[in-house]
C-alpha cells in the first residue's frame, strides 16, 4: 500500500513542475518533500523525476506511476463524498479557489463567519489568476470567479456583475492632466493585465483602444500600487481602491464584469460544498 499523503506530493510536484510551488502551496520545507518522493522512488525501485532547470519533470515510469496516482487520489476523494452525502453532515476540507481582486474587501469576514458556523469543516483559501477552466478536477471545491466562465465541465452559476472604475494618483494627474473624454485617454498612460488573452471586459475595451500600457500585471495588488505610485491610469475594483485615488471615469456597462460560483458537477450536491455555495450567494445578496 502506498501513503495517500506521498501520492499526493508526487502529483502534486508533476503537475505543478517543481517543489517550490507545492512547498509554498502546503507550507511544507522543500527538503520534507522532496524525501517523501525518494522514498517512494525507492520503494518502486526507479526514479520517478528528474530534474530539468528549475523545473521537475517526469520520466516515462513518473508517467507511468503519475496516471495511476492520479487515478486513485481520485477515488479517495469519492470514497469521501460518498461518506459525506451519506452522513449528512457539513465536515471535512474545503478548498475555495478565489479571483485575486477578492482578497480584500467583505470575502473575509465573510468566511470567518462561515468557520465559525460550522467548526468541523476545515477551509482553504487559495488566491488564484488561473481561471477554473485551468484548473484539474481535485485541485478545488468551488471558485468565487471574475470573468468569462465557459468550461462545460463545471457548474457555473452567475450571481451579478461587478462594476469596475477607471481610477488615478493625484501626482499622476497633477502630470498629465485630468481627462475628460475617450478622447483625451489617447495621450495618457495606463495600467494593464500581462495575460495575453483578456477575459474581463474592460480589459479587453483597453486593448481595443490601442491605449499605451506602461506596466503589466495580473495581480490587482500589484496594479493598485502602480496606480498609487503615479505610473498610469488603472482599473479598479471597489475592493481595490486605495485611500487618496481619484476616480477618473464612473464604471460603464461595458466595463462591468460577470461574478461566477463556479463548482465541480460531481462535487456539488455535497453538504459541506452546499454549505459554501449558500454562504457565498448569502454574502453577494447582503
Amino acid at each position: 500500500m502506498f501513503d495517500l499523503n506521498d501520492l499526493e506530493v508526487f502529483v502534486a510536484v508533476v503537475e505543478e513542475g517543481g517543489l517550490t510551488p507545492v512547498a509554498a502551496r502546503l507550507g511544507v520545507p522543500k527538503s520534507t518533500l522532496s524525501r517523501r518522493i525518494s522514498q517512494l522512488e525507492e520503494r518502486l525501485g526507479q526514479p520517478l523525476l528528474l530534474r530539468q532547470s528549475n523545473r521537475m519533470l517526469a520520466t516515462e515510469a513518473g508517467c507511468l506511476f503519475h496516471r495511476y496516482s492520479r487515478q486513485m487520489l481520485d477515488l479517495a476523494d469519492q470514497s469521501r463524498i460518498a461518506l459525506d452525502e451519506l452522513r449528512g453532515s457539513v465536515s471535512g476540507d474545503v478548498q475555495l479557489n478565489i479571483h485575486n481582486a477578492f482578497e480584500r474587501g467583505w470575502l473575509p469576514a465573510l468566511l470567518e463567519q462561515f468557520v465559525r458556523e460550522h467548526p468541523r469543516l476545515r477551509l482553504q483559501v487559495v488566491p488564484s489568476a488561473a481561471p477554473p477552466a485551468a484548473l484539474q478536477s481535485g485541485q478545488a471545491d468551488l471558485w468565487l470567479w471574475l470573468g468569462d466562465c465557459s468550461d462545460q465541465a463545471m457548474r457555473c452559476e452567475r450571481l451579478g456583475e461587478w462594476s469596475v472604475g477607471l481610477y488615478a494618483s493625484p501626482a499622476y494627474l497633477a502630470r498629465h492632466g485630468h481627462p475628460k473624454t475617450d478622447t483625451d485617454l489617447k495621450t495618457h498612460f495606463f495600467i494593464g493585465d500581462d495575460a495575453d488573452d483578456a477575459r474581463a471586459p474592460f480589459l479587453r475595451w483597453l486593448a481595443q483602444q490601442g491605449f499605451t500600457q506602461i506596466f503589466r500585471s495580473n495581480e490587482p495588488a500589484a496594479q493598485r500600487a502602480a496606480v498609487t505610485a503615479g505610473l498610469g491610469l488603472g482599473f479598479l475594483f471597489p475592493e481595490q481602491t486605495a485611500p487618496g485615488l481619484v476616480q477618473v471615469m464612473p464604471p460603464r456597462p461595458e466595463w462591468d464584469v460577470p461574478l461566477w460560483l463556479v463548482s465541480h458537477v460531481d462535487l456539488h450536491r455535497t453538504p459541506k460544498v452546499q454549505a459554501a455555495l449558500a454562504a457565498l450567494k448569502g454574502g453577494m445578496q447582503a
